[in-house]
């Protein structure tokens, strides 16, 4: 091998290390980034879980009360036009978020009319030690919104308030109030058989939302 061949060699080596070792590099950055993205995806699919998870007690723990005033027309109005809500589910919460890997920092109900549940999380896990200096402490942060909407719309019975026919009470049985009509099935309320009512989830569904 000529002298010159040897020199051209010795030249390239370098410039070749230093192209790998660059190259390695911004593979451990993108390496680093993908990993935060995984960090942060996971905080998202939390909140999400929690969010849902809070609007669906918050749902449920109307129930009880739904149930004692059932009879109430205009309770029953209220509710359909979102003028009534259930509790905000933070209890519900922290356990889907603790389920994926979150902690909830933030729960609360919506106060712009909608009835629903805001909830934030931070990820347990850090993103990890990477070649990007503080993301061995660097958390993901998310949020999410779920609301409670009516399946149904209620009608009430225009009835429901006249005095029997010929004058006489009617005693101790009291009238339909109305009828929940839901995607074209109507359930009318019958006050003799409270235990045929629809369940929650049948008359209001909940689903993730814009802030």
């Amino acid at each position: 091998m000529s002298r010159r061949t040897l020199r051209e060699t010795g030249q390239a080596t370098p410039l070749y290390i230093t192209t790998v070792v660059g190259l390695l590099f911004v593979a451990l950055v993108f390496f680093a980034f993908g990993q935060a993205d995984v960090v942060r995806n996971g905080a998202q699919s939390a909140a999400d879980a929690a969010a849902l998870a809070a609007a669906q007690e918050s749902r449920d723990q109307l129930r009880a009360d739904f149930l004692s005033k059932i009879l109430d027309d205009g309770y029953l109005e209220d509710v359909f036009d979102g003028d009534v809500t259930g509790p905000p589910g933070c209890g519900a919460a922290g356990a889907f978020a603790a389920s994926n890997e979150a902690q909830v920092t933030a729960c609360a109900s919506l106060n712009d009319g909608r009835w629903g549940v805001t909830v934030s999380v931070q990820s347990q896990n850090p993103v990890g030690d990477t070649v990007l200096s503080g993301t061995e402490s660097m958390y993901a942060e998310a949020g999410a919104t779920a609301v409670v909407e009516p399946r149904c719309a209620f009608e009430p019975n225009e009835d429901a308030g006249k005095p029997p026919e010929g004058g006489e009470e009617g005693g101790d049985e009291k009238p339909s109030p109305g009828t929940f009509v839901c995607d074209g099935k109507d359930w009318i309320i019958d006050p003799t058989h409270l235990d045929l009512l629809p369940d929650m989830n049948d008359l209001f569904a909940v689903r993730l939302a814009e802030d």
